[in-house]
């Protein structure tokens, strides 16, 4: 389903995405753009005035991954910073299950982390859909290239491994996860996405049903983890052009790293 903002005009010169990605191979601006990408990309500090990295495969400083990232200026209305985890994170992500390739997923859900704890410079943006209520996080970090691309791996074998099963959260409640393969714009050197539905019901006998999409890029020796969550719509048109959007950013920021060599 397309977010309802999906139905505006397109704004593709007025809203061009800086000038970082006008060198990108290819750009947002190739379809249409819904209202959550604004014309202030640049506004997240994605600029040449940045510390440059010392060679051509060495890994960003942390004011480059901060640079990176991508915020509520370039999502537009209605994302705006987080105000904190929501209660469905521990209500219905702390769960179990039998398999031990679903669990990790849950685990990897649950965490955020899909590559363990980063082994150089991270930065990270957490934002909130005022108008349905979902949860997107965003971050850049550094991983060995191989275990990121082996993770990869993984994930694009999940659907098949799992595609449905049951899982029991920390109340005792089962839920049915279902996992798909979500399609992502072929950018960076390795990607991966995956849409997750857990569906279930409170003590209360109420019915959940959590949508979570989990996507992740490397580009280089950098890895972009995102995840956009929620109970209500969770649009994955968010999820691939954000993707797209953050890929793009970075590869052109360590183009520049190297431009300066």
């Amino acid at each position: 389903m397309t977010h309802p903002a999906a139905t505006r005009a397109l704004l593709a010169s007025a809203l061009s995405v800086t000038g970082l990605l006008a060198t990108a191979g290819c750009s947002v601006d190739d379809g249409p753009r819904p209202r959550w990408f604004s014309a202030s990309a640049s506004a997240s500090g994605a600029s040449a005035a940045v510390e440059q990295p010392s060679g051509s495969g060495a890994a960003l400083t942390e004011a480059q991954a901060r640079a990176a990232l991508v915020t509520e200026a370039d999502l537009g209305e209605p994302w705006t910073p987080s105000r904190g985890a929501r209660t469905w994170r521990d209500g219905l992500l702390k769960a179990t299950t039998e398999d031990r390739d679903c669990q990790r997923l849950l685990d990897v859900l649950y965490t955020e982390e899909p590559f363990g704890t980063p082994q150089g410079p991270q930065a990270t943006s957490a934002l909130d859909d005022g108008d349905t209520d979902a949860q997107l996080r965003y971050r850049v970090a550094a991983h060995p290239p191989a275990d990121v691309d082996r993770t990869l791996d993984w994930m694009k074998s999940l659907p098949g491994r799992c595609g449905q099963f049951t899982a029991t959260t920390t109340r005792g409640v089962v839920q049915g996860v279902e996992v798909r393969d979500l399609p992502v714009p072929p950018v960076g050197d390795a990607r991966q996405a995956l849409r997750v539905t857990l569906a279930g019901e409170t003590e209360d006998g109420e019915l959940t049903y959590l949508t979570m999409d989990l996507a992740a890029v490397r580009v280089g020796e950098e890895a972009i983890t995102l995840t956009n969550a929620g109970l209500d719509e969770v649009y994955a048109e968010v999820t691939q052009q954000t993707a797209q959007l953050g890929a793009q950013r970075l590869t052109e920021i360590r183009k520049q790293g190297r431009a300066q060599i």
